[in-house]
This record gives C-alpha cells, sequence and structure tokens, in this order.
C-alpha cells in the first residue's frame, strides 16, 4: 500500500503519543488533506471510561478544528499494536458518517496487514442527518 505510505507512517508516530494506562492499547491515527496537510491524533484514555476519546475522533477534530471539511480530506489512517486491523468502534464511526464523505478512504493498519475501506462499508444504513 505504497500510495498510503505517508498517512500509516504518521498514524503510526501518533500511536507513540497514545494515553493508555488501563487498557495499555495503543491506537494513532491521521488525516490528511488535499492541500497535504496532516492532522494527527492518538487515543487518550480516563479513569471514567466513557470519557476516553479515540485516536480517530482526536485526528477527525483537529482537522475540523482547523477549518477543514469533509471535502478537504484526502484520506483517513487507523493504526495499532497487535495481529488484528484495527477498526473504528461504534462512537467513532458514527463521527466519520457525518464528517468524511461516503467513499474517502480509510485506511487500517497493524504490523503489515493495510486494508482499505470507506464509512460505507464500515457503517451502511447509517443514522445521517438526512433522517432528520
Amino acid at each position: 500500500m505504497e500510495k498510503y505510505k505517508d498517512i500509516l507512517d504518521k498514524a503510526y508516530e501518533a500511536m507513540d503519543n497514545a494515553y493508555a494506562p488501563y487498557s495499555n492499547f495503543h491506537v494513532g491515527a491521521c488525516v490528511k488533506t488535499k492541500n497535504g496537510k496532516y492532522f494527527i491524533g492518538a487515543n487518550i484514555e480516563n479513569a471514567s471510561y466513557g470519557l476516553t476519546n479515540c485516536a480517530e475522533r482526536n485526528a477527525i477534530f483537529q482537522t475540523y478544528s482547523q477549518g477543514y471539511r469533509q471535502d478537504d480530506i484526502e484520506a483517513l489512517a487507523i493504526v495499532g499494536q497487535g495481529n488484528t486491523l484495527i477498526t473504528p468502534c461504534g462512537a467513532c464511526r458514527q463521527v466519520l458518517v457525518e464528517l468524511l464523505k461516503r467513499d474517502t478512504p480509510i485506511v487500517l493498519g497493524t504490523g503489515e496487514k493495510v486494508l482499505v475501506t470507506n464509512i460505507e462499508e464500515l457503517m451502511p444504513m447509517a443514522f445521517t442527518n438526512e433522517a432528520l
């Protein structure tokens, strides 16, 4: 997956910034914009588990906080440790279904395993603003 090497590398670097004293499970993410900017995120845990924030939400929220929107995003990478590909949790999928275009590449990686998908595949029949 040479095409996504840059965002995968940055996501792995971001993983080093994770604060995971409870699960000891580090996750990193990187959003790449169409103009070549990168926004990274790492999972940040909290003793009150519901207040934990996932790496991909941290990355996408940073992107939006800098004024970028879904039309500006080229791809999102999410990486973790271990042998199993890391996929977004339900809360992250709900956030991503609103903040990414349906076909934006989401690159999942762990070690040598890489899968390119998108939010439409990860969350079919999603609840969106169209239902409101």
